[in-house]
């Protein structure tokens, strides 16, 4: 799943940028300088999706862009949510499934995972 949301830098008096996400409620951040804050900001969104999923919540669009404060601006900021639940997703949970005898056979010949299988079922479905 890629998204897009505004990100609005604040310039910091002591000096970096303070930044938030206005889409995502309580999600704000820093860096000492812009290249830092950018990828601050990428981090933080990402973990704010990861965990509103995981949480089994929907992930809100993106807002227009708010009124800034003298010296702010905005950028969009793109976030790819597969491969940062691939790296840092850790919640998992215990699913039991039933299928014919049949395929269960097959499937442990061929030492498959059959979690593996359906994780990536269900991300087709959802995420593509």
């Amino acid at each position: 799943m890629k998204l897009v949301y505004t990100a609005v830098f604040q310039p910091c008096e002591e000096g970096g940028y303070c930044v938030t996400v206005p889409a995502l409620p309580g999600c704000i951040t820093e860096g000492d300088d812009l290249a830092e804050a950018v990828f601050m900001v990428q981090d933080a969104a990402s973990l704010w999706v990861l965990t509103e999923l995981e949480d089994g919540h929907t992930v809100p669009a993106d807002l227009p862009v708010p009124e800034l404060e003298s010296g702010a601006f905005s950028s969009l900021i793109a976030l790819d949510i597969d491969a940062y639940a691939e790296k840092y997703g850790r919640k998992a949970v215990r699913k039991n499934v039933t299928i014919p005898a049949w395929l269960n056979t097959y499937g442990e010949r061929d030492n498959l995972n059959f979690s593996q299988i359906l994780t990536d079922a269900l991300q087709q479905r959802y995420l593509s």
